[in-house]
């Protein structure tokens, strides 16, 4: 099921174009990475998203809701938290979140079991009676993602949300990010310009370049795509005849054939490992190790810029 959907979608200021004819599909339950330097675009199609702010033309929508005629519905369905996280820093960790439950119209008893349930999901059930002005900004961001998860939200969106968080914090905020998106099978669509970070847990990445959709896919897509189309592939193996590597180069699609002691590097047109481990049994070879070699989402994101 598609829950975010962008089509021609695109923002101009002036004589600048921010967002240019932006086309999106984003599957419920889905960690989608949004990938691009600052100023590429991906907090103004976040706006547009959640209808904060009118597209020039095309259109957004989440859950076939469209985002600008139809925003109060939007905001129902989606949290968002923004790259600086704003809370009452006077009043507790709870009553921050009561407030937000009691503005969704939630309230009494109902209010106190779903904050009780967001900080213990966020694991900060024992500093709910804290000051939030004493929370650190590791602490102050797992909050925020408790204040959206008040309303049960089908999707999310979140804003460059390790800024400014040291190591250790920003591997358990994102721990927690997939944690949610799995158990509570919610669609979260994550912009950033941390490379390593979305790697780690995003399992579709879009590259903005100047408001445009360069690229996009998974990372074994995008990695393809890098490659040109072409596929590496390592096998390490007990001893390497001359047999196998002649038998290896009469798989079809199989480009190249380079040899490093007891390693092959093989340049193949596709994922051919189940013809190779044939091919390689056939003669009786025995494989130790065998595995797809992809590019770093590093190098990927930096042919892709480069080529835009």
């Amino acid at each position: 099921m598609v829950m975010v959907e962008t089509s021609n979608l695109t923002k101009k200021y002036s004589n600048t174009t921010v967002v240019d004819n932006l086309n999106l599909k984003i599957e419920e339950g889905q960690i989608y990475g949004f990938l691009g330097p600052n100023g590429a675009g991906k907090t103004t199609t976040i706006l547009m998203l959640l209808g904060l702010t009118r597209p020039t033309s095309g259109f957004a929508s989440i859950n076939g809701l469209n985002s600008t005629h139809e925003a109060l519905k939007v905001k129902r369905i989606s949290g968002y938290i923004p790259e600086k996280v704003g809370f009452y820093n006077d009043l507790s960790a709870r009553y921050n979140l009561l407030y937000t439950a009691n503005l969704n119209g939630v309230f009494d008893e109902k209010a106190e079991t779903a904050v009780n349930q967001a900080l213990a999901d966020v694991g900060l059930k024992d500093k709910s009676d804290e000051l939030v002005a004493h929370f650190s900004k590791g602490m102050k961001q797992r909050l925020a993602i408790a204040d959206i998860l008040i309303k049960q939200p089908r999707v999310a969106f979140l804003d460059e949300p390790t800024s400014g968080i040291d190591p250790a914090g920003i591997t358990q905020i994102l721990d927690l990010i997939a944690e949610i998106a799995r158990n509570k099978n919610m669609t979260i669509v994550m912009s950033s310009h941390q490379l390593s970070q979305i790697q780690r847990i995003c399992s579709h990445v879009g590259i903005l370049s100047k408001g445009k959709l360069i690229s996009e896919g998974s990372i074994q897509e995008l990695s393809k795509k890098a490659g040109e189309g072409k596929v590496a592939i390592e096998v390490q193996l007990a001893e390497i005849t001359p047999d196998i590597i002649e038998n290896i180069k009469t798989v079809k699609g199989i480009l190249s054939v380079d040899q490093n002691e007891n390693t092959l590097t093989l340049t193949c047109s596709d994922d051919l490992r189940r013809e190779i481990s044939k091919a390689i049994s056939d003669k009786g070879g025995l494989i130790t190790q065998m595995q797809l070699q992809s590019y770093a989402l590093e190098d990927i994101y930096l042919k892709m810029i480069k080529g835009a």
